[in-house]
C-alpha cells in the first residue's frame, strides 16, 4: 500500500533554533498517527511545513506517491490537505459562515455554506452557530469552527494540533467518533497532542520527537501513560503533592453580579454569588461559552459594567476599578486567550512583562530596561521555557511554551488573588505537572486562586472546592472530596436544581 504522506529529511532552522532536524515520517491511508513531544519539540512547525504555511530549508514531501511543493495553505487544500492549528486562524469580525467561505472554492453560495456547516456541525456533534460573529465566541467555540471548516473540504488528510485542549470530555467522546469515522472512509489524520490518554486511546502509531528530531516509533495502544511521558520528555512527571489547605479570611467576595451580554449570542450573568479564602483553590468547571470568559472580564476588571457592591477584594469595593488598580490591590489573571491578551504577538518577552509587572518601571515612569530584561530571563530559566532569550518575540514561542512564561509571569508578581483561566492549555505533561504544581504553592503560601479550566482533570487534581458555571448561573459548590466526574457532568447540564432521587440504600443522590 502507497502512502498518503511521506516526509524525508524535513529541516527547518530559525535564529537560534533548529526546528526540524532531518525529521522523516510516514502515514498510511486511514491511520491516525500521533505526534508526540514536549513544548518546543517542533512538532507544530512540521504541521504548517506540511500544510504550506512555512517552507523547509531541506527535505522532501511525497503526496500519495508523488512528490510535491507546497508552496501555500491554498495548494494544500487544494491536494486534500486541511489544518486544526493551535492558534486559530479566523477573522475576528467576520461571522462563522463567512470564515468557512474564505477557505473554500466560490463553488457554493454563503447561504448554501451556512446550511453545509449546519449539516456538517449537527452529524459530528459540533454544536455552532454559522451566522454568529467569531469575536464574540469563545476559545472553545472557535476550536469547533475550525474542525468543522477542515471537515468541509472533505480531507484526504487532516491535521489536528492540540484540538481537544478546551473541549469537554463529552466532546472529545463525540470527536474520537468523528476521526474514527474519518479514518474508516480513507482519511489519513496526524493528531498532535500532549494528552497521553487520548493518544493511547485513538491513535494507531505514534512519532515520538525532542528537540527537533524524531526520536522513536511506537505502538501507542501497547504503551502506558509512564512509557509515553519517558520517551516525550525524559522521564515521568513529578508527582503533585497536596497538603490540606489552611484557609484564611475572604480574598474575593462576589455578590449577586448581574452583567448583561455584550453581544446577541452571549449569555448574561445572572446573581452569581461566591466566596474565595486566602490559602484555597476554587475550581470553575463549565462547558465552553456558558459565561466563563463573561465572569473572568468582570472580576479581572476588564469589563468595567460591574454594579456597585457586588465584588470585594479584601472587603474594598472593586466593582468599577480598572485592572490597573486591581493588580494594585493584589488581583493578577491569566486570561484564557494567550495571543493577543496574554501577550503582545510581535513585543518581545521582556517588554510582554511589562503588561502586568511595574517593578521594573523606576521614579518619574523610566524603564529600567536591564531589569526588564532580567525580570524575563528568571521566568524563562524557572518555568523552563524554550525560546531564543528574552528579546525573542511572543509569537516565535510555541503554545505551550508562551503558556508557561505567561503563567510565570503572574506568578512571579507573587499574587493575593490569581484568577487563572485554562492554566496547561496546550502544555506538556511536564509542564502542565509544573504549573499545576506552582499553583499549589501559591495557595500554599495563602493566595487565594480561582482557576476556570474543561480539564475536569486538571480540576480534581489542583482544586479544593468546585464550582460549575451553566448558562451563565454558577452551582453551588462542593468539595472536591465530595464531588464526582459525574455529578459535575450532569451540573455542566444546569441540572443542579433538579430534585434528589433516593437510591436503593436511602442516601439522596441527583436526579
Amino acid at each position: 500500500m502507497s502512502y498518503r504522506l511521506e516526509l524525508r529529511r524535513i529541516t527547518k532552522q530559525y535564529p537560534g533554533v533548529r526546528a526540524n532536524d532531518a525529521v522523516s515520517l510516514k502515514v498510511r491511508p486511514g491511520e491516525i498517527h500521533a505526534v508526540l513531544g514536549e513544548n518546543g519539540a517542533g512538532k507544530s512547525t512540521l504541521m504548517k511545513i506540511i500544510f504550506g504555511a512555512v517552507k523547509p530549508d531541506e527535505g522532501e514531501i511525497l503526496f500519495n506517491g508523488r512528490e510535491v511543493h507546497i508552496k501555500s495553505p491554498q495548494e494544500a487544500r487544494a491536494l486534500g490537505i486541511s489544518m486544526v492549528f493551535q492558534h486559530f486562524s479566523l477573522f475576528d469580525t467576520l461571522s462563522v459562515a463567512e470564515n468557512v467561505w474564505l477557505g473554500l472554492d466560490k463553488s457554493m453560495s454563503l447561504a448554501e455554506v451556512t446550511a453545509r456547516i449546519r449539516e456538517v456541525a449537527g452529524e459530528y456533534g459540533l454544536d455552532i452557530d454559522p451566522t454568529r460573529t467569531v469575536h464574540d465566541l469563545s476559545v472553545g467555540e472557535r476550536q469547533r469552527v475550525e474542525i468543522v471548516r477542515a471537515l468541509m473540504t472533505n480531507p484526504q488528510l487532516l491535521i489536528l494540533d492540540e484540538p481537544t485542549s478546551v473541549l469537554t470530555p463529552q466532546a472529545v467522546t463525540r470527536l474520537f467518533v468523528t476521526l474514527r469515522h474519518l479514518a474508516e472512509k480513507g482519511c489519513a489524520i496526524l493528531y498532535i497532542s500532549h494528552k497521553l490518554d487520548e493518544i493511547r486511546a485513538l491513535c494507531h502509531h505514534c512519532t515520538v520527537m525532542r528537540g527537533g528530531k524524531v526520536t522513536g516509533e511506537v505502538d501507542p495502544t501497547k504503551e502506558s501513560n509512564a512509557s509515553l511521558s519517558r520517551l516525550m520528555i525524559g522521564a515521568e512527571p513529578p508527582e503533585l503533592r497536596r497538603a490540606a489547605p489552611v484557609l484564611g479570611d475572604v480574598a474575593l467576595s462576589v455578590r449577586q453580579l448581574s452583567v448583561s451580554r455584550n453581544d446577541p449570542f452571549g449569555v448574561d450573568l445572572k446573581d452569581l454569588a461566591f466566596e474565595l479564602r486566602a490559602g484555597e483553590i476554587l475550581g470553575i468547571a463549565g462547558v465552553s461559552g456558558n459565561g466563563q470568559q463573561a465572569l473572568m472580564a468582570a472580576l479581572s476588571g476588564e469589563d468595567l459594567r460591574a454594579q456597585p457592591r457586588s465584588i470585594f477584594l479584601f472587603g474594598k469595593d472593586i466593582s468599577r476599578m480598572s485592572p490597573r488598580h486591581r493588580r494594585r490591590l493584589g488581583l493578577n489573571s491569566v486570561p484564557e486567550e494567550r495571543l493577543g491578551r496574554g501577550a503582545v504577538p510581535t513585543m518581545s518577552l521582556a517588554q510582554n512583562t511589562l503588561l502586568t509587572r511595574t517593578d521594573a518601571i523606576g521614579p518619574g515612569g523610566w524603564l529600567r530596561m536591564n531589569g526588564v530584561v532580567g525580570m524575563a530571563s528568571e521566568l524563562i530559566e524557572r518555568f523552563k521555557v524554550k525560546a531564543a532569550g528574552p528579546q525573542a518575540p511572543a509569537r516565535s514561542l510555541s503554545g505551550g511554551n508562551l503558556q508557561k512564561f505567561i503563567m510565570g509571569r503572574e506568578i512571579e508578581a507573587e499574587p493575593k488573588v490569581l484568577l487563572v483561566s485554562q492554566p496547561t492549555w496546550g502544555v506538556d505533561v511536564g509542564a502542565a505537572a509544573q504549573i499545576r504544581g506552582e499553583l499549589l504553592k501559591l495557595r500554599d503560601a495563602g493566595c487565594a486562586v480561582l482557576v476556570v479550566s474543561e480539564e475536569l482533570d486538571e480540576l480534581f487534581e489542583v482544586s479544593d472546592r468546585l464550582m460549575v458555571m451553566a448558562q451563565g448561573r454558577l452551582s453551588p459548590s462542593l468539595p472536591v472530596a465530595e464531588a464526582t466526574i459525574e455529578q459535575i457532568g450532569a451540573w455542566m447540564s444546569g441540572l443542579w436544581d433538579a430534585p434528589a432521587a433516593v437510591n436503593e440504600e436511602g442516601a439522596h443522590v441527583q436526579a
